[in-house]
């Protein structure tokens, strides 16, 4: 008897999604002007446009490990308000100092506690990648974003510049400036780099989380996405230099804005061949079972 009341006390009822909803609600209330801060910048800040993909990405990871619900029990709930601790800490540290990432971070880790507090620590284990594809819905901050942005579109400008020459295009490089028939056109305005570093990091993690691959699949997928970013940026850039230099500004523009978000799906096309590339040479590539890791 004993045994079976632990045993009935370990598993799934109709109260366990009522219990998550509720505290997740009041997680969100609590740290709201995060949540809208964040929110705010994503709308503004065509950089961070990529955070959009983050809750769609880990809601299908999740949903591709559904199986996994059945290894998962509701215990270890107590690491749920330590997570929610540590989270308000970090909430309250960049609150008070005015620092947004610890801002957004905190909030975020509270959120995480939250459904940890409600459906247990086999959750966070099970379903760890949808877990830590959150962090990217933090705005990458501005200083860092810079490190990032300025070498990779030094280095786009120069590929760039050597591409187009090479297919016969009068292209003429000043540092991140590409002048062609007497147009000026700048990298960061005609292609942002980083913008693509990240959509694609996230294209390449949802590959690799939703595909039975070996662990050194997904981590070299994953490591290959500014590299793979950069050669996105080539493919688009050659053909709106060209547009930019010998059409009209606005016919420029839109294929400017229609190709940067046909990007990402090229990415996932061109790491979907990858795969299949590796698996005509039979490289193994796959993992010997059917539950996704």
């Amino acid at each position: 008897m004993p045994s079976n009341k632990i045993a009935s006390k370990r598993q799934w009822t109709v109260w366990h999604p009522v219990a998550l909803i509720v505290l997740l609600t009041l997680g969100v209330a609590a740290t709201w002007d995060a949540w809208r801060d964040i929110f705010e910048i994503v709308n503004k800040d065509e950089e961070s446009s990529h955070v959009w993909l983050v809750l769609p990405i880990a809601l299908w990871l999740a949903w591709m490990r559904r199986g996994r619900l059945r290894r998962c029990t509701p215990t270890g709930l107590l690491l749920g308000p330590i997570f929610i601790i540590i989270g308000s800490v970090i909430y309250l540290f960049g609150g008070i100092y005015v620092i947004q990432f610890p801002w957004h971070l905190g909030a975020v880790i509270v959120l995480v506690g939250c459904i940890i507090g409600v459906l247990g620590k086999d959750i966070l284990v099970q379903f760890a990648p949808a877990f830590l594809i959150l962090v990217f819905l933090v705005p990458f901050p501005g200083r860092l974003r810079q490190m990032v942005a300025i070498p990779l579109e030094g280095i786009t400008a120069n590929i760039t510049a050597n591409c187009c020459e090479i297919l016969g295009m009068p292209v003429e490089r000043l540092g991140t400036v590409l002048r062609i028939n007497g147009v000026d056109v700048a990298i960061e305005e005609a292609c942002n780099g980083l913008r693509m570093v990240f959509s694609l990091t996230l294209v390449c993690y949802a590959i690799a989380f939703s595909s039975p691959l070996r662990g050194y699949v997904r981590l070299g997928m994953v490591i290959a996405s500014p590299l793979l970013a950069v050669i996105c940026n080539i493919v688009r850039l050659i053909p709106t230099v060209w547009l930019y230099g010998y059409s009209k500004l606005s016919t420029a523009n839109h294929f400017h804005d229609i190709s940067g978000w046909l990007m990402p799906p090229a990415g996932f096309l061109a790491l979907l061949g990858v795969v299949r590339l590796l698996r005509w040479a039979m490289i193994p590539v796959s993992k010997f079972t059917l539950a996704y890791g």
